[in-house]
């Protein structure tokens, strides 16, 4: 630190320092280098001593942003996201050209004066004099260091770039106190690193580092003379010089830089004439910014792992701070992603929907008892073009995803089976269950206050065949609607209220599924596939539900050193008892095993169990299902809910009506196959649940209720139309969503207003 005088005072260096404040600034503006007229600041000429004094004396550096990679479960790389593409590297890592080309064309007596160059200062008045306009500049190496770290401390917001970069005498005047400060603290080489370091040099890449790799796809360590001349003079005017669009200005301004190199005796004449004939010699690595650029589809993924950073407070108390945190960059994020898992989504999904077709489809995979995202994909790839999509139709709107989610059908119902099981219900408990009835005159909700049928709605099963009693078993195998609603009027909403709640099963949009049987029972309500798998995952956990975390580690780099941060943590906790998990485990086996889920059905003796879902007028189809080691859940439908599943093609195949098992099944069995392979493979804990009394009319039901293994049997085979309805407040008849007309480029996902019908399977 400078010391002062005994008598308080300021030192020589300091006086000087402030002689030199207010000499400079007066020949900057005669040199034509400050623009506006020293009143039109407030800073009077007889003020500007006092000016100078009263500013800070320490210049804040901002850690630099860089680029941040994001990482595969096996550290293998996703993508890079950065708002500065820029590596720091030390000056060692820097070529010893690269160091020499861009001081000689800068500031060639950068090593023999302080933070301001008088002779350079004189140069430049009179070489601006003699073209009578403003030809050269006087700001120094170090100044120029000063205006980039104010550049940088601005970020992307315009109005501080602007304030950054204006050409004024009190920015001059501030850069100059500055500037005195850094000569003194850093030293030469150091302010010479961090120049190289933080300054543009286009294409988007801040640093030489960023630089050399961009144009020349090496290292800057490696840079030759004429590679590293061609950087150096890109520098001053990084549009004008750009190598890429305009060769001859780039070649042009290089060999200036050989020339001013020659000069000032860095190289000989003779190696900057052989390097002037050298040819530019680029090899251009394209920028790879952001999450478009990710592997295996992960893009989605990836878009998800930013939110999840921009969103928990573990990484700053205020968005504004988690935002500062990420656009600084300099991470290195481990994320759950098996890349096995998610290859085998994006396979699945590209052989069974190609993203041109009328719907879409999402698929994703979770680890029981770890909460772990495994895999993320959908068929409409990520972009903003034809049949591209930025909405990530896996998760809840706050995560980018849909405005609503997506009405489940009867994948919901294995909640209110699990609900009923905790309140004491057994396996084997009947219903009349008839083809179609009037919903229960009123229902108990968690308020005290019952659901009341003042409208006297009525439900159905898909087919007339489907008639009573049946226990839960074979209603659960067959998806029977009348059953499931008339075990809710049985046990009240309260119960499955509870459930979803103690699985994480809230809507789209963050709000709990409304209490009405409807939503409570046949899957009104718009979820997401990511709240689908990880509740079912609790399932295959014994009803231990854990909640889906995508990050396992981040590690920070700031001046060259590392740091690990605190990242979010999977909170497990039991949803049920270990018996009523194994029950609907065992009941789940049985819809892949012989119900509505046979297509879905894992091969090779895996255990596997799931259910199927279908909503009113074929708008949406669902397969939710899993192992003991892996859950999955996948969607197909229309982001805007204006398609009807019905006469339509999907990955080149006719359906004539889409069913939760025939389209979603065969995508989560895929899916779920290639995931798995090579892994153990191990059972689930089941019970013995013992056949119902065989009922008379069974006989005459045959198998039009069950569907044959290609799903093409009878009206009524692997289909779960589901009563999705409405009974939900404010809901209107026919095709609008709560009453409300959604655009096209929006997402609906809610019922479809009060009076729908439907009943089925899945």
């Amino acid at each position: 630190m400078p010391k002062k005088s005994s008598g308080g005072g300021l030192t020589a260096t300091q006086q000087a320092a402030k002689f030199l404040g207010v000499s400079v600034l007066a020949g900057a503006v005669l040199a034509g280098i400050a623009l506006p007229a020293v009143g039109a600041l407030g800073l009077a000429a007889k003020g500007s001593v006092e000016s100078f004094d009263e500013l800070p004396a320490n210049l804040k550096t901002p850690p630099l942003s860089q680029r941040t990679t994001i990482l595969d479960a096996e550290g293998d790389q996703i993508a890079t996201v950065y708002s500065r593409d820029r590596t720091v590297v030390d000056l060692k890592n820097m070529s010893p050209y690269m160091q020499k080309a861009i001081v000689a064309i800068e500031d060639s007596r950068f090593y023999q004066h302080g933070a301001v160059d008088l002779k350079g200062v004189l140069r430049a008045l009179n070489k601006n004099a003699q073209s009578g306009g403003v030809s050269e500049g006087a700001s120094t190496l170090t100044q120029q260091y000063v205006k980039n770290v104010f550049v940088e401390e601005a970020g992307d917001d315009p109005t501080k770039v602007a304030q950054a970069t204006q050409q004024t005498i009190g920015r001059k005047i501030r850069e100059l106190k500055y500037a005195i400060q850094v000569e003194e603290e850093l030293g030469k080489k150091k302010i010479l690193e961090n120049y190289l370091n933080i300054t543009f040099f286009g294409q988007q890449a801040y640093g030489v580092e960023a630089a050399s790799q961009r144009y020349f796809s090496k290292h800057a360590k490696d840079l030759t003379l004429a590679e590293s001349a061609l950087l150096a003079g890109i520098v001053q005017s990084p549009s004008r010089y750009d190598p890429v669009n305009d060769e001859a200005e780039a070649v042009k301004r290089r060999n200036v830089v050989l020339e001013r190199m020659a000069e000032v005796g860095d190289v000989s004449q003779a190696e900057a004439d052989k390097a002037k004939e050298a040819p530019l010699g680029l090899k251009v690595t394209q920028p790879k910014n952001g999450c478009i650029t990710a592997v295996q589809g992960a893009s989605f993924f990836c878009k998800y792992v930013e939110r999840v950073f921009l969103s928990d407070p573990v990484f700053g108390k205020t968005k504004e701070e988690r935002a500062k945190v990420w656009n600084r960059g300099g991470l290195t994020i481990r994320t759950t992603l098996d890349p096995q898992a998610q290859g085998s989504v994006q396979d699945s999904l590209k052989d069974h929907v190609y993203k041109s077709d009328k719907v879409a489809a999402a698929a994703t995979l979770v680890e029981p008892g770890t909460g772990k995202i495994l895999g993320m994909g959908q068929s409409k790839p990520y972009g903003y073009g034809k049949n591209e999509t930025e909405y990530n139709f896996s998760v809840d709107a706050s995560m980018g995803g849909s405005n609503f989610g997506f009405p489940t059908g009867s994948t919901f119902k294995p909640f209110v089976a699990a609900a009923a099981l905790e309140q004491g219900k057994p396996p084997t408990q009947s219903y009349p269950a008839p083809y179609k009835m009037p919903y229960p005159q009123q229902v108990q909700t968690c308020s005290g206050k019952p659901w009341v049928n003042t409208n006297n709605e009525t439900l159905e099963n898909e087919a007339e065949s489907e008639v009573g009693p049946f226990a839960l078993r074979e209603a659960m195998e067959l998806s029977v609607n009348t059953y499931f609603v008339q075990m809710l009027g049985d046990i009240g909403m309260c119960p499955v209220v509870k459930m979803t709640d103690a699985l994480g099963v809230v809507q789209g949009n963050g709000d709990k599924v409304p209490e009405v049987p409807s939503s409570m029972t046949l899957g009104s309500t718009g979820l997401s596939p990511l709240t689908m798998a990880s509740a079912y995952a609790a399932f295959a956990s014994r009803g231990m539900y854990c909640t889906p975390v995508a990050i396992e580690s981040i590690t920070q780099t700031v001046g060259g050193a590392k740091k690990s941060l605190e990242v979010p943590k999977s909170t497990c906790s039991r949803a049920m008892s270990e018996k009523t998990a194994d029950s609907i485990n065992t009941l789940l086996s049985g819809v892949v095993d012989s119900g509505t889920g046979k297509q879905a059905g894992l091969s090779g003796g895996r255990a596997n169990a799931g259910k199927t879902g279908t909503t009113d007028e074929r708008k949406n189809a669902w397969f939710v299902g899993y192992t003991p080691n892996l859950s999955g859940a996948v969607w197909v439908g229309s982001a805007s809910q204006k398609v009807k599943m019905t006469n339509i093609y999907i990955g080149g195949t006719y359906h004539s009506q889409v069913y939760g098992g025939d389209t979603p099944g065969p995508i989560w069995r895929d899916a779920m196959t290639g995931a798995l392979e090579g892994k153990e493979a191990p059972p689930f804990n089941t019970i013995s649940i013992p056949d119902s009394e065989k009922d008379p009319k069974e006989d005459d039901r045959g198998d039009n209720g069950r569907g044959n293994d290609d799903g093409n049997n009878g009206d009524g085979n692997n289909g779960d139309e589901g009563f999705i309805g409405g009974l939900i407040d404010g809901g209107a008849t026919g095709d609008t969503d709560g009453g409300v007309t959604i655009p096209d480029n929006l997402f609906q996902g809610q019922g479809n207003g009060s009076g729908g019908n439907g009943g089925g399977r899945g």
